[in-house]
């Protein structure tokens, strides 16, 4: 069984050594992997001496060292985890075991529900997105996760063949979360003890901006995955505008035989052939994110079954 810890970094010096050597302390036969985003402090040096593989990725952001680790690094179980030293390497047995026993195709290590994260967290707009994503995600496909954006992650080697990277900075966990979700993925979450940062590291996420990249990526996946709901919401409110506007329209015929209001009767009109587009819009989008769907199935089916000849080769 070959377990790899993912470690993505930028600028962590003053805690990836600490890392590093707690999860060789827990997973002794793991390969450890400190992927390197342009830092400009010791960072890479101090994870080779730490005896991390250390490689880098030039192009900025989360999601793209993501992507290429998943390009890379071959494994039965993945481990991923920030190098901030926030998140408990104790905790790599409960995740790695629930990915072991078939429990869970991907595992998250959830924050949020010990509270923790609130007690721990000192940047309360963090907590407030938090919220903001995680119901939001939960209402649009009726889950009830718990820590949708935490960096604590474990997952097999099947999803990681089959999940394409989208996102190039920290939306990845929410991208994370709602693939798991929408393909039907095993998920299980495992509450772990959340701790802040040490003095003098600091978060690389912007409240302001990156908060907003997060909205537009659940937007964005909202409309890429259920395609039929969200374009029925925006036929639904052009319906009633067009219905408010028209009505008035529509009485003055009806008792006069007459039409005044000539703008507002052609502005209803159009509200309302924009709505009957939208939702056409979304019906044929549907559609194509069904056959989408069975596309992926049967490339999933693929990976598994070519897995399985590997191992029994293997044996």
């Amino acid at each position: 069984m070959k377990v790899a810890v993912l470690i993505p970094c930028y600028n962590e010096e003053l805690t990836i050594k600490k890392v590093i050597e707690d999860f060789r302390k827990e997973l002794p036969d793991a390969d450890i992997y400190v992927y390197d985003n342009n830092s400009t402090d010791n960072t890479n040096k101090i994870a080779r001496e730490a005896g991390a593989i250390v490689r880098k990725e030039p192009r900025q952001g989360k999601g793209h060292v993501v992507r290429q680790m998943f390009f890379e690094i071959e494994a039965d179980y993945y481990l991923m985890v920030d190098g901030d030293d926030t998140y408990p390497a104790d905790a790599c047995h409960s995740l790695l075991e629930t990915l072991i026993n078939g429990e869970a195709d991907m595992v998250i290590g959830d924050r949020l529900s010990n509270g923790t994260y609130t007690n721990e967290n000192k940047r309360p707009m963090h907590n407030l997105g938090n919220n903001l994503v995680k119901n939001s995600i939960n209402l649009l496909y009726g889950s009830d996760i718990k820590d949708i954006m935490t960096g604590y992650r474990g997952f097999n080697k099947y999803f990681v063949q089959s999940y394409p990277v989208m996102s190039n900075g920290f939306q990845i966990e929410t991208e994370l979360s709602i693939h798991t979700l929408d393909k039907r993925f095993r998920l299980k979450e495992i509450p772990i003890i959340y701790r802040d940062r040490p003095e003098g590291s600091e978060s690389k996420l912007n409240t302001i901006s990156d908060g907003f990249k997060v909205i537009m990526t659940i937007i964005n996946m909202f409309k890429n995955y259920k395609p039929l709901f969200f374009f029925s919401i925006g036929a639904l409110i052009f319906f009633i505008i067009s219905l408010l506007i028209g009505i008035p329209v529509i009485n003055e015929f009806i008792q006069t035989s007459f039409i005044s209001k000539v703008p507002s009767a052609i502005l209803a009109v159009g509200l309302m052939l924009v709505a009957l587009l939208l939702f056409i819009t979304g019906l044929i989008l549907d559609t194509v994110v069904n056959n989408s769907r069975k596309d992926y199935e049967l490339e999933l089916h693929d990976i598994y079954w070519r897995n399985n000849q590997v191992d029994k080769n293997k044996k």
